[in-house]
This record gives structure tokens, C-alpha cells and sequence, in this order.
């Protein structure tokens, strides 16, 4: 079944109903699915076939919604690059893909451009704005000069739908390759596992042209009669005011967007009574913002976990009832998962070991790329790279990513378990922790924090603080500060960047 097939289906069982907001502006879904089919003739005029890449570069908006549909239903393959993306990994991208057409905004002009020079195959270049310059495309006008009457091309289960670029936090991004069937059972699996009501109002705030963006279309349209209030930036203050604004029920987000709402000076402001439904995702969350949003807010945080490499959406919490703060929760219903050591043997509950994900949603490899795909893809299972276990209920824990784990003297130290601590230091808002070279350990540990608005503190506070709470041996050597730590678009803290520092 084609991904694009959805809309349709979800007016036929809701009718027409406003499904999102962007500023002072209500869509009902007839209109996107309209506008949709219209995109989908416009590029089907500019030579967009079958098979085809399409780059969609925008921040959040109607219209990367639009363009993702219009995409599939030409049976072409979407390609969501975020526009914060930096110049040298999106002209690879570009490049690496053989991408067509680029759907994005003027703002963004200058990057194209100057990314485009890597890569000519890239023939047309369509902006969203009112005016554009002459050797590009407007959008809406494209719009208004084709018909809304569009059918949608047959795919079979194999053929490419999206093609997404893992952030690159550890080199080179690698294209991940997902079919229309990998992600319309993804997001069935989702609908199945997580108990939402139909007709929900979520806030939209992290980036769409990424795997989470795809993954909560094709959740919303399946679930139904949903509204989207779509924010095209993380503010707190227009965060909480739309959620008074609109009533809004659900929230997705990262765990440095519920530390940041935690450092609000006055929480109360906002009327945030009609939210149910906090969820979190990307990154794992300490205990100490989960029990201090509880006291703040009176909710609780549902954390789930997903690999783009699965569909992005693969284990949860409860999302009513009770929770395992610090757990990723149980596999998604249909999802396989387990933990096995070095020689690939599964481990009893309790017995740390990387976790495996298998099920019909994987990926169907890496883009030109069979060596990377043979490393993770073997007999039927991924290999994540997360360090983890299962408890005796099946709930997993993720402890670290193989590659972070800090080797000091021969003993292995997850830097989540000194986090933990530095989180409830009560001048700290953020923390995380590396390896640095040592003569006599071979690794020690180097702590890089961000201290709450008006705090200052010594390393020499912080580190005894650790000694305080930790075997001296697993506190940090040295501690620096930094005004923000470096993070992927997600919100995945990008520790290469601190090791390079």
C-alpha cells in the first residue's frame, strides 16, 4: 500500500475537520489533501517519476506535510534534510543521493546554492514564499495552476518511500533506506502499542523533516481525527501558550526541551490543565527531571525509544499507568527485541549486552552503502550499538552506546550513571560525560556541564559533589562549563563534538 492512500482513508472515516494550526491559520484535511494532489501534478510537470528523490528542506510548516504526501503518491522517494543541517554534511547529502528536486524556503537560498555546486543532478529548486528569484519554483504558485485530480502511483512493498540520513554523530551520515511497508507497519505497531484516543490536540514542536516527523504523520492519519498545533520553533513561552491556547492533549519531546521547561521562572503562568499526555524520546531522561516535572507539572513522562534504522518508534511506557522511569519500556506490539553479549548469545534478564531490534519495520539497508548494512543487518536482526538490559517484567534499560562507554583501568564506566549524579547537583541543567586519554587508567573521566540560569561553580565543587555520591574512582578528573552542549537536531547530545574539544 502506498503511504500516500492514508489521508483519504482518514477523511472517509472523520470527514472534514480542521487537522492542524500554524499561527493564526486552521488546514482541515480536505484542504491538505487537496493541496497535496496539487503538488503531486506540479512535480509530476517538472519530470518528478517514480523512484525519483525529492529533498524537502523546511522548518516546521504546512508544507512539509504536503510535500512528504505529494512525494509518495508520485511512488518518487522523500529525502528530509532539517534546514539546520551544516552546508558540508548537506552538500553530501545532495550528492549522495541524486536527488532531483529540493522543496524548501528562500531563507535557506544561499545553503542551497552553495551545496548545489557538489551536486548537478539536482534540476529544480522549489521555494515556499510569495516571491521568488526567477531560476526557482513557487510553491503555492505551482499549486494554483494544477488540479487536485492526481492518482496515486501503485507501489509494491519493496519500493523506497523515504530515504533518511542518520544525523552523523559518529561520521559520515548514512542514507537509510525505508520502504512503504517498513513504515506503514511502524506506525500501525505505534497505533497498536500506544493507547491515544482518536481526535487528539498535539503540539508539534520538534523538526518533521527528520524520522520522527514521518513516523507521527503516519501515526496521526492512521489514529485519526487528530489535530496538529505545529510550532515552527522551540520557544517555552509560545510552547505553553498554545497548549493553553488550544487545549492541547499530547506533547512529544526531548528531554533538554522538559529540563529547559523546568527552568522556567514561572511555570504557573499557563493554563497547562488539558494536557494528558507527556512523552519523551531521542535521549534517556534522568530520574531527577522526571520526578522534578512530576512535582512541577503533575504529569508524567512516557519515555519511549526508537532507531531511524527501525522506524524510529520501536518500545514504550505505559503511556497510562504505571512507568519504569529510566527505562525505554517494552517492545512496540509486534516488535522483536533482546540482548545477547559479544558472540551474539542472548542474555538473561539483568545481564547487560547490546540490544537487538527485529521485525518487519527495519530498514531495508543503507544507501549505497553494503558494508555499513552487513555490519547491522545480520539474520534478520539490527544491531544498535545500545548497551543495555531487560528486567524480569521484559521492560529494557539502555545503560550506554557501545561506543561511549569510558574504559578507565580496564573497568567499563557508562558516562549515564555520573549524569545521573551531576543532575542532582542543584546548580546543574545539563551535564554529559566522555572519555579522555589518561598515562596511568588509559581513559578517565571529563564532566561538561551547563549550570542553571544566575549559578556559578568551581569544578572543584562539582567534583567533590560526584566523590560525595560516587566510588572516587568513577567521579570525574576534570570539569569544564559550557553555556549549551552540543546536540543533534533531535536533541541527541553530540559527544564527538566534546571529545574534539
Amino acid at each position: 500500500m502506498n503511504l500516500a492512500e492514508l489521508p483519504a482513508k482518514e477523511i472517509e472515516r472523520f470527514g472534514e475537520h480542521v487537522s492542524m494550526i500554524f499561527g493564526d491559520r486552521q488546514y482541515t484535511n480536505v484542504q491538505m489533501h487537496k493541496d497535496t494532489l496539487r503538488l503531486a501534478n506540479a512535480l509530476k510537470s517538472l519530470g518528478i517519476r517514480k523512484g525519483d528523490r525529492v529533498i524537502i528542506q523546511m522548518p516546521n510548516c504546512p508544507e512539509v506535510f504536503q510535500s512528504f504526501l505529494a512525494v509518495y503518491t508520485l511512488g518518487a522517494v522523500i529525502v528530509p534534510i532539517n534546514f539546520m543541517v551544516g552546508d558540508a554534511e548537506t552538500a553530501f547529502i545532495y550528492q549522495n543521493s541524486g536527488a532531483k528536486a529540493i522543496i524548501s524556503s528562500k531563507l535557506f537560498l544561499p545553503k542551497i546554492e552553495n551545496c548545489r555546486k557538489q551536486a548537478p543532478n539536482v534540476e529544480h529548486i522549489i521555494l515556499i514564499d510569495a516571491e521568488v528569484p526567477a531560476h526557482t519554483h513557487a510553491y503555492h504558485q505551482l499549486l494554483a495552476k494544477h488540479s487536485d485530480n492526481c492518482p496515486i502511483e501503485p507501489v509494491a512493498d519493496d519500493d523506497l518511500a523515504a530515504l533518511i540520513y542518520t544525523a552523523g554523530t559518529t561520521g559520515t551520515p548514512k542514507g537509510v533506506m525505508h520502504t512503504h511497508k517498513s513504515l506503514l507497519t511502524n506506525a500501525q505497531m505505534q497505533v497498536d502499542t500506544v493507547d491515544l484516543p482518536s481526535g487528539l490536540t498535539a503540539v508539534v514542536v520538534l523538526p518533521l523533516c527528520h524520522s520522527y516527523g514521518i513516523a507521527s504523520m503516519n501515526f496521526g492519519m492512521i489514529k485519526g481525527g487528530g489535530k496538529a498545533v505545529v510550532l515552527d520553533s522551540f520557544d517555552i513561552d509560545k510552547l505553553f501558550a498554545a497548549i493553553e491556547q488550544h487545549k492541547a492533549n499530547s506533547l512529544a519531546a526531548v528531554p533538554t526541551m522538559y529540563v529547559f521547561m523546568l527552568l522556567h521562572p514561572d511555570p504557573k503562568k499557563y493554563d497547562l490543565s488539558s494536557m494528558k499526555y507527556w512523552i519523551c524520546g531521542s535521549a534517556p531522561l534522568t530520574q531527577e527531571t522526571w520526578n522534578r516535572f512530576k512535582e512541577v507539572f503533575g504529569g508524567e513522562i512516557a519515555e519511549g525509544w526508537g532507531l531511524t534504522e527501525a522506524g524510529a518508534n520501536n518500545s514504550a511506557n505505559p503511556i497510562q499507568g504505571a512507568k519504569k522511569v529510566g527505562s525505554i519500556g517494552r517492545p512496540m506490539n509486534g516488535t522483536q527485541m533482546k540482548v545477547v553479549d559479544d558472540l551474539g548469545n542472548e542474555l538473561p534478564p539483568g545481564q547487560q549486552g547490546e540490544i537487538l531490534i527485529g521485525g518487519p519495520m527495519l530498514m531495508k539497508g543503507y544507501w549505497k552503502n553494503p558494508e555499513e548494512t552487513a555490519k547491522v543487518l545480520r539474520d534478520g536482526w539490527l544491531y544498535t550499538g545500545d548497551v543495555g538490559y531487560r528486567d524480569a517484567e521484559g521492560y529494557f534499560f539502555i545503560t550506554e552506546r557501545k561506543k561511549d562507554l569510558i574504559i578507565k583501568g580496564g573497568e567499563n564506566i557508562a558516562p549515564r550513571e555520573v549524569e545521573e549524579v551531576l543532575f542532582k547537583h542543584p546548580k546543574v541543567a545539563e551535564a554529559a560525560v566522555v572519555g579522555i586519554k589518561d598515562e596511568v587508567y588509559g581513559e578517565n573521566i571529563k564532566a561538561w556541564v551547563v549550570l542553571k540560569p544566575g549559578q556559578t561553580a568551581t569544578a572543584e565543587e562539582i567534583i567533590e559533589f560526584c566523590q560525595a555520591h560516587l566510588k572516587r574512582f568513577k567521579s570525574p578528573k576534570e570539569v569544564a562549563f559550557l553555556p549549551a552542549l552540543p546536540k543533534n537536531l533531535v536533541g541527541k547530545i553530540l559527544r564527538k563534538e566534546l571529545r574534539k574539544m
